[in-house]
């Protein structure tokens, strides 16, 4: 039984099933289902909490918080929305787009080009590959120093093949992520609350809080308002962009609603063939699926507005109490050399160990957020062109376009790391602003 092809827009017409029951709702349950929203805010702690929020506030003091209560807010509720399409149909958003007019002739490439034009800058694996240098050697690395330059080059190369390596193995590509966006979260967290609990002064907290509050309050440096730092604060307070789009990628591949009958990616490695639906399934709004579609909502909200949306705010919080009380106020940090100023200082306060410790901690979180990229990225255009290309629906089988767009993707980038940042005979905290520039796109 097919829905009215009226209904379907510019692709085929979804197909026609009951909605699959989730799980009863207790404590054990949500934590088995939610996870999409750990990936996605993996991803926000390595752009917006980790970078923008310190040099935001750093530079011009708390009153900008308010900014991140307003930007995540809409980011949830934009992303639930997006999820309810998801829900319902079991395709990711943008596949849903490629149904208006004029159909994938233009949605097919236009949306991969913002993917591109937002993410394609490895500037994530750059920064993570100079805080694991830092950590490694006791100092930043010197762009004039040629040992230097190699060493980064290398690390940075790890770094980002360490992304592909990562998609290779398992069996859902999804659940890899989660589980080490999982690890990643809880390490951060509990880190930044130790040293925001024992050697960030209570005065910090409470300043920082109270920024949450001051609705409208643009504060102005000694060369007027920085919009293009308040406007990627604002963008990356969060998924960001074209990230908040991945995320009814990653729920399809979960299973959430009726991506539990459409398939998912497997990885190559380890991973079975999985007949991924070259179109999605909608449900008769009967009594037991609509019953079924409450209990799902009620997971949804699990996942977006608690794990997402409180994480995101949370995490921003920590990340901002941490460098503002013990940056002095006005230092411009600039963008990705948000981590070392946060390094250098509590070095000085507390000891050499928090030099090592802090580096590593903004390499975890660099380095979960550009795997999250490798994988939105490479998964956004293969559901572009399994959806939107009969002739590569030939193929058989996902993983030949998800690989092949994730080597597509792999090779430029790197040659836009090495060309740009990583041996352009800048210094590291120069090459973190180019990098700031890229992301806030």
């Amino acid at each position: 039984m097919e829905a009215p092809k009226r209904l379907s827009g510019a692709l085929g017409p979804w197909n026609v099933a009951d909605l699959p029951a989730p799980p009863k709702f207790t404590f054990r349950n949500v934590m088995a289902v939610i996870g999409p929203g750990t990936i996605a805010l993996s991803m926000s702690i390595g752009s917006g909490e980790w970078l923008m929020g310190p040099a935001a506030t750093v530079k011009f003091g708390t009153a900008v918080m308010w900014i991140v209560i307003v930007s995540v807010f809409f980011q949830v509720f934009l992303n639930q929305e997006f999820a309810r399409y998801t829900l319902y149909t079991g395709e990711p958003v943008l596949t849903g787009f490629m149904r208006t007019r004029p159909g994938p002739k233009l949605w097919g490439w236009l949306y991969p080009l913002f993917a591109i034009l937002h993410v394609g800058w490895p500037g994530w694996a750059a920064a993570g590959a100079a805080c694991l240098f830092g950590a490694l050697y006791g100092h930043l690395p010197d762009a004039a120093v040629a040992a230097d330059r190699s060493t980064m080059l290398m690390f940075g190369y790890l770094l980002f093949f360490g992304c592909v390596v990562i998609v290779l193995f398992g069996g859902r590509i999804e659940r890899i992520l989660e589980f080490i966006a999982w690890g990643m979260v809880i390490w951060i967290v509990i880190y930044l609350l130790i040293v925001d609990i024992f050697w960030v002064p209570g005065r910090a907290w409470a300043d920082v809080a109270g920024g949450f509050l001051k609705f409208g309050s643009i504060p102005r440096g000694p060369t007027g308002v920085d919009w293009a730092l308040m406007g990627a604060f604002a963008a990356y307070s969060g998924a960001g962009g074209i990230g908040n789009c991945w995320i009814t990628n990653w729920l399809r591949d979960k299973g959430f609603g009726m991506g539990k009958v459409i398939g998912f990616i497997p990885s190559a490695i380890a991973g079975k063939e999985v007949k991924l639906a070259e179109v999605g399934s909608v449900f008769e709004p009967t009594d037991k699926n609509m019953s079924a579609w409450r209990q799902w909502w009620k997971y949804l909200w699990m996942d977006q507005g608690v794990l997402f949306g409180i994480g995101c705010v949370v995490g921003m919080y920590l990340c901002v109490v941490c460098a503002y009380g013990i940056i002095p106020r006005g230092t411009d940090i600039g963008g990705l050399a948000a981590g070392a100023y946060q390094a250098e200082y509590l070095m000085k306060r507390i000891g050499r160990a928090m030099w090592f410790l802090t580096l590593i901690n903004g390499f975890w979180i660099l380095f979960g957020t550009q795997l999250s990229i490798v994988d939105g990225f490479t998964r956004v255009v293969t559901d572009h062109i399994w959806s939107g290309s009969a002739r590569m629906r030939r193929l058989g089988d996902v993983r030949y376009i998800y690989y092949s767009i994730l080597v597509i993707f792999v090779i430029p980038s790197t040659w836009l790391g090495r060309s740009s940042c990583w041996s352009s005979g800048q210094t590291w905290r120069h090459s973190s602003s180019c990098s700031q520039g890229s992301t806030s796109w």
